[in-house]
């Protein structure tokens, strides 16, 4: 749990208390399934559109994590990504993604995770990221953020990086989701950078939280995708917004950066 000194209530020490709750019950569900042969169902034929794939571990994990949700606060909402949203009246929103990562569970590599997020009134407040094969949890709150990995607890803290020359850059996929113009932009930023590395999903984030990446730049994601990511890259001394530098609550193009500075630099390329 978040030290005494952090700036948080009483009510978000018991919120976040509630969400290990939630994390621990998605991975009791999820890890039966993963490194198995297992049914894949593709969402976007349906829809016309490109692979996305779905299992069964992502709709009972989420299915899971909403029982609980509307047993202990059913004034709640709830955004998850494989199951739709339902109203509230408490002012409060969790926002689920089960399996954030599919690609990479279905293929067996551990950069996918657990997203759970809570909105007080449309903000970003508690984010948590669980990766129950490697044992990692990764806590975002008001104050601060931590990894817990197994019974050890470790503050985060993003790494100083001033330009883009110095910076380790990601993205999930360099190509799969940018349109052409931003695919430019992208592979503009990343011919500046030091190095770059790609496919880490919600995972990438969690890295630039512990100081191993600089800047990750994505397009689109939805609000499931991001919500959680936020707390966990703010609370580390991250930024994180939108390509204009807006709000990322609502998902869309997204930049996360370790520095305020190499931020603002990847930002000026990625809208030129």
């Amino acid at each position: 749990m978040p030290s005494r000194d952090s700036a948080m209530t009483s009510d978000h020490r018991e919120l976040i208390s509630f969400a290990h709750e939630l994390a621990d019950a998605a991975g009791e569900v999820i890890l039966p399934y993963f490194r198995r042969r297992i049914d894949v169902i593709d969402k976007g034929a349906a829809k016309g559109r490109s692979f996305d794939p779905v299992t069964e571990a992502d709709r009972r994990a989420e299915e899971t994590i909403r029982k609980l949700i509307r047993a202990r606060y059913p004034g709640d909402a709830i955004i998850g990504e494989e199951h739709g949203d339902e109203a509230g009246t408490s002012g409060r929103t969790w926002i689920i993604d089960p399996i954030d990562g599919t690609r990479a569970f279905i293929t067996g590599q551990p950069l996918w995770g657990t997203l759970i997020a809570l909105y007080e009134d449309d903000t970003p407040v508690i984010g948590m990221l669980d990766q129950p094969y490697m044992r990692e949890r990764f806590v975002g709150f008001p104050g601060g953020a931590q990894l817990i990995a197994g019974d050890r607890m470790t503050p985060l803290k993003t790494r100083a990086c001033a330009t883009l020359s110095e910076a380790v850059v990601s993205t999930t996929h360099p190509w799969s989701y940018f349109d052409a113009a931003e695919r430019a932009n992208f592979e503009r930023m990343a011919r500046t950078a030091r190095m770059s590395r790609f496919g880490g999903d919600c995972y990438g984030y969690a890295l630039i939280a512990c100081g191993f990446l600089d800047v990750i730049a994505e397009s689109p994601l939805a609000v499931w995708d991001v919500a959680a990511l936020i707390p966990i890259v703010q609370g580390a001394g991250g930024v994180i917004t939108n390509w204009e530098g807006g709000s990322a609550r609502l998902g869309g193009r997204i930049l996360a950066a370790g520095d305020a500075r190499v931020h603002a630099e990847a930002m000026r390329i990625l809208n030129a």
